[in-house]
């Protein structure tokens, strides 16, 4: 009889690990080879003594069973981690580095990260980015266990999975960079907001034309706005440094329409224009239902 014995300590979801265990090392377990799982308490950690016993008489057979049977833990150790430890240490990471943060910009960053490290979407991209991530650390489990039959997560996780960690304060930083513009955008909207509320409207109505990094401004009649600001207001961006989105918005803001129709041929190529429109002149945009001018703009 070939026996091994792994144990597994940790401080968290040691339920999880009992649970996730049982049922893997039943996939290991046959006539011959006998599979046993002990939890025994250590202070605040709990121990999981996994033991595979085999009883088939080659012993090369016994060395492919205990090689399967690390894989085995190894795999439902990494899935432990990425799947439920993560969230754990992304917001520890939060805490430690972003204390200065309210609960609620927190919980935000906390969101944001998991979209960083490719949690948040399940689409085809992602899922090879996380069996990558997944593996790398199972690989390094497996390491582990061909010399030592005794791991402690929490320290496995400080200690031998620096890179991993690395992996996830990068995350964190893109995610509170994210949230910083976003909430400066936010700022600068309600400024612009402000503008336009307390300026006194100079047109009814006008059309924007929007295709591309092209945009014209039309009137009630469907003729070039007349404005001092605004006379033989037609842009091109593609040899200017200005944003033509700036441009736009200053000039809207100039004349401080009532209401303002939206003309546009892709709402993809022109999302963010688009959407900045909206918030700045909240309650006064309506989008074109289709004319001649959507179809062929010819700015």
């Amino acid at each position: 009889m070939v026996a091994q014995i792994i144990s597994i300590g940790s401080t968290q979801h040691i339920d999880l690990f009992k649970a996730k265990l049982g049922h893997q090392l039943k996939l290991c377990e046959g006539d011959e080879v006998k599979i046993y799982l002990e939890e025994n308490p250590a202070g605040k950690f709990t121990f999981l003594s996994c033991s595979v016993a085999d009883y088939g008489k080659c012993r090369c057979a016994g060395e492919d069973t205990q090689m399967l049977f690390k894989h085995y833990l190894a795999d439902v150790i990494s899935d432990v981690i990425l799947n439920h430890w993560e969230d754990l240490l992304l917001r520890e990471i939060i805490r430690e580095n972003y204390y200065y943060f309210g609960d609620e910009e927190k919980s935000i960053i906390f969101q944001y990260s998991l979209r960083h490290i490719n949690r948040e979407e399940k689409d085809f991209q992602n899922t090879i980015y996380w069996l990558g991530r997944k593996n790398r650390i199972i690989q390094k489990i497996m390491d582990y266990l061909n010399v030592n039959n005794r791991i402690n997560i929490d320290g496995f996780i400080r200690f031998r999975l620096k890179e991993y960690i690395g992996e996830l304060r990068d995350a964190t930083e893109k995610a509170v960079d994210e949230f910083l513009m976003e909430r400066e955008y936010r700022e600068f909207i309600q400024l612009l907001k402000y503008f336009v509320e307390v300026q006194e409207p100079r047109i009814d109505l006008v059309h924007v034309l929007i295709d591309g990094s092209f945009f014209k401004l039309l009137d009630e009649q469907m003729q070039p706005v007349k404005n001092e600001y605004l006379e033989g207001f037609i842009v091109n961006m593609v040899d200017s440094e200005i944003n033509y989105e700036d441009l736009l918005i200053s000039a809207l803001i100039s004349i401080a329409p009532k209401k303002v129709t939206l003309h546009y041929k892709s709402q993809e190529s022109n999302s963010a224009t688009l959407e900045t429109i909206k918030s700045v002149f909240e309650g006064r945009v309506g989008k074109c239902r289709g004319c001649s001018f959507c179809k062929d703009p010819q700015i």
